[in-house]
């Protein structure tokens, strides 16, 4: 179980930079790089995938998987996906009103 006091550590693009460029340029293990910067492996692995993955070189269980650009433009289309939708709803609702104004009042009357 995790402990609920424990804050998230938050890392820098420089350091996450500095640490993946240790693994894939000098060549040296994700367990030797995220001991000697105090890193949890399963972040540098992490890292270190969307990095390949960014350069072209993913490999055969990394195929499909998004680029940080294509990621960041599904972000962004998912957003403007969200405000196009409330968008909608506002002015169905707000035609629905305006009907119903214009319609003569029920009854015999």
């Amino acid at each position: 179980m995790t402990n609920p006091t424990r804050t998230r550590r938050r890392f820098t693009p420089e350091q996450k930079v500095e640490a993946v460029e240790l693994c894939l340029q000098e060549g040296l293990s994700r367990n030797a790089v995220a001991e000697r910067l105090g890193l949890p492996t399963s972040s540098l692995a992490r890292w270190v995938r969307q990095a390949r993955i960014d350069r072209g070189q993913a490999g055969p269980c990394d195929q499909g998987l998004l680029s940080s650009d294509e990621r960041a433009e599904l972000n962004r289309l998912r957003k403007e996906v969200r405000e196009l939708r409330r968008e909608k709803d506002f002015f169905r609702l707000a035609a629905a009103h305006f009907a119903n104004e214009q319609l003569p009042p029920r009854g015999f009357g």
